[in-house]
């Protein structure tokens, strides 16, 4: 495994969302990802004194880059290639989640889980998260679906589908043609990342959220949380 950002080909799909042929330096949110998928390449480096010091450079880069662009990419977090992040500040992302390959995150997205140690949401292929949106608990967005700018994200959203407000509904599911002849309803496997009809949501200690998701798919779109369960404001990224 090289350190070198030329041969990492996750690297090169993040790049390639742009157009530019070369990484666009005024987009402060490629200072993020770039330090990210650095830091991947380090946690597959051979173990050994390279390794401690690169790891000591990344946790220095990654402050950095935090502070002065407001975006929170852990490199524990699992990202799929060709991720696009427009503008940047307030965006956090769970260690713990998972985005599938040519997602778009935009300022203010959150993902993460609703209690201290919960599961963190699954994003398939080519989801696309508008402003401020708030995706929080073991949910799954479906390949090539659209969350409006400020949703809260509290339940499964299907493939190709719309959703908007706050709690997030549904207005528009697409047909069974119209998803059969989309590129991510006819891909085999997913991603190494997200594979397609895989595990949800894995919460702090590595496991699924099974019953949590099967509480999910029975419920309205309209969800009503108990009132034993936090607020959805009250977020821990």
């Amino acid at each position: 495994m090289t350190l070198r950002a030329n041969r990492d080909p996750d690297w090169a799909a993040d790049v390639a969302r742009w157009g530019l042929g070369r990484m666009p330096r005024r987009e402060q949110s490629m200072w993020a990802l770039w330090v990210y998928r650095y830091g991947r390449r380090v946690d597959a480096a051979p173990a050994g004194l390279g390794r401690t010091l690169h790891c000591k450079l990344y946790l220095l880069l990654h402050t950095v880059v935090e502070t002065l662009t407001g975006i929170s990419l852990p490199k524990d977090t699992r990202i799929g290639p060709g991720l696009k992040i427009w503008h940047f500040g307030g965006i956090f992302v769970n260690p713990g989640t998972v985005i599938g390959a040519h997602c778009t995150l935009r300022q203010g997205v959150t993902l993460g889980n609703r209690v201290d140690g919960g599961p963190c949401p699954v994003l398939e292929d080519g989801v696309e998260l508008g402003a401020y949106a708030q995706v929080l608990g073991g949910v799954r967005l479906g390949a090539g679906c659209k969350i409006g700018a400020m949703s809260v994200v509290l339940q499964d959203v299907p493939a190709g589908a719309t959703a908007v407000g706050n709690p997030a509904r549904i207005l528009v599911k697409p047909s069974v043609d119209t998803a059969a002849s989309t590129p991510e309803a006819t891909a085999p496997t997913g991603n190494d990342v997200c594979p397609r009809g895989g595990a949800s949501g894995l919460d702090s200690a590595g496991t699924g959220h099974d019953a949590q998701a099967t509480a999910q798919a029975s419920a309205p779109a309209s969800i009503q949380e108990p009132s034993s369960s936090p607020a959805a404001g009250s977020v821990t990224a």
